[in-house]
C-alpha cells in the first residue's frame, strides 16, 4: 500500500494549492461506488494515489458529508491518514468552503471521486497553466478534449467566496463551480485544450459497466506499472479497441442536463443570458 503520510504536504496558507476530492456513498445508478473494490483496494484509495502524484498540489483533501452513510469514507481517510472534511450533504459549495476554511489554500483543484483513471500529468499541466494565466477558473471541461473521467477544475478561492455571497440557486450549490462559469461577465473563465481530441472516451464510473471497464484497465496495467497514466491507457485501448467505452455508452455530464451552463458548451443545456 502506498504510504500516504509520507507524501502528504503540510503546506497551507498563501500560494498553496489544495486538491479537494468530492466523495459520497449515495449514487442513483451505483450506490457505494467510491468504495468498490479496484485492484484490491477501495476505488477512492486508488484515485487518491493518483491525485497525490500530481507535483503541483500541496495537499489532497477528501470532502464528504456528515450523513451517516458517508461514515465509511471518513473511516477510510483516517486509515490512510488523508485529511477529510465533512459538511453538508446537498450544499456541496458550502462543504468546499468549510474545507477551505480548515486548510486555507489560495487555489482549489476540484476533482470528483468517481474518476479512478485521473491523470497526475493532466492535473499538473492544468494547474501550471492556471498560474500562468490571469483567470479565476481554468478547466478542461468547458469545451472537453480529454476523456470523461480526466476532468480537472482549478479555481481561485477568492472566486468561490465571492460566488457564495451571490444569490445562488440549488444547482449552483450542488455543482460547486457551476455558478463561476455561468457568470463569465463577473469571473474570468478559461478552457484547457488537449490534442488530439479524446472527449468521446468514457473513463468515469457511474454504472456497473463503467466499473467493469476501469477494473479491466487496472488488471492490465496496475500490477506491472502502478503509476500508469493517460499514454499507457491509450496504448492499451489501441490494442483492444473493442474494450473502449465512449459517449455512446453514456453521455458526459448528464447531471447538468436542462441547466443553463454559461461558458460550458454542454449539449443538453438550457439557454443562458451569459452565453459566450
Amino acid at each position: 500500500m502506498e504510504d500516504f503520510a509520507a507524501i502528504d504536504s503540510t503546506k497551507g496558507g498563501p500560494r498553496s494549492t489544495v486538491a479537494i476530492v468530492q466523495a459520497r456513498m449515495g449514487s442513483t445508478r451505483l450506490p457505494g461506488k467510491v468504495l468498490a473494490d479496484l485492484a484490491g483496494a477501495p476505488m477512492l484509495q486508488r484515485q487518491l494515489e493518483r491525485v497525490r502524484r500530481a507535483t503541483s498540489v500541496d495537499r489532497v483533501v477528501v470532502a464528504t458529508s456528515t450523513d451517516d452513510t458517508d461514515r465509511p469514507i471518513a473511516e477510510l481517510c483516517k486509515s490512510l491518514d488523508v485529511p477529510c472534511f465533512r459538511g453538508d450533504l446537498n450544499d456541496v459549495l458550502a462543504r468546499f468552503l468549510g474545507a477551505i476554511d480548515e486548510f486555507d489554500p489560495e487555489v482549489v483543484v476540484r476533482i470528483t471521486a468517481d474518476c479512478p483513471l485521473i491523470s497526475p500529468l493532466v492535473i499538473d499541466s492544468i494547474v501550471h497553466s492556471f498560474f500562468e494565466s490571469d483567470c479565476d477558473y481554468l478547466s478542461n471541461t468547458l469545451e472537453p478534449t480529454f476523456p470523461d473521467g480526466v476532468d480537472v477544475e482549478v479555481v481561485r478561492v477568492s472566486a468561490l467566496r465571492a460566488l457564495a455571497q451571490l444569490d445562488t440557486d440549488t444547482p449552483e450549490r450542488e455543482h460547486v463551480t457551476l455558478g463561476i462559469y455561468r457568470r463569465p461577465e463577473q469571473f474570468v473563465v478559461r478552457n484547457f485544450t488537449g490534442d488530439p481530441d479524446l472527449s468521446d472516451l468514457r473513463w468515469t464510473v457511474d454504472s456497473p459497466e463503467d466499473l467493469e471497464f476501469v477494473r479491466w484497465v487496472y488488471s492490465e496495467l496496475f500490477y506491472t506499472n502502478p503509476k500508469f497514466d493517460l499514454a499507457e491507457i491509450m496504448e492499451l485501448l489501441g490494442e483492444n479497441i473493442d474494450k473502449s467505452r465512449t459517449g455512446s455508452d453514456s453521455r458526459r455530464n448528464a447531471a447538468l442536463d436542462g441547466l443553463s451552463t454559461g461558458a460550458m458548451q454542454h449539449r443538453n443545456r438550457a439557454p443562458c443570458s451569459t452565453d459566450i
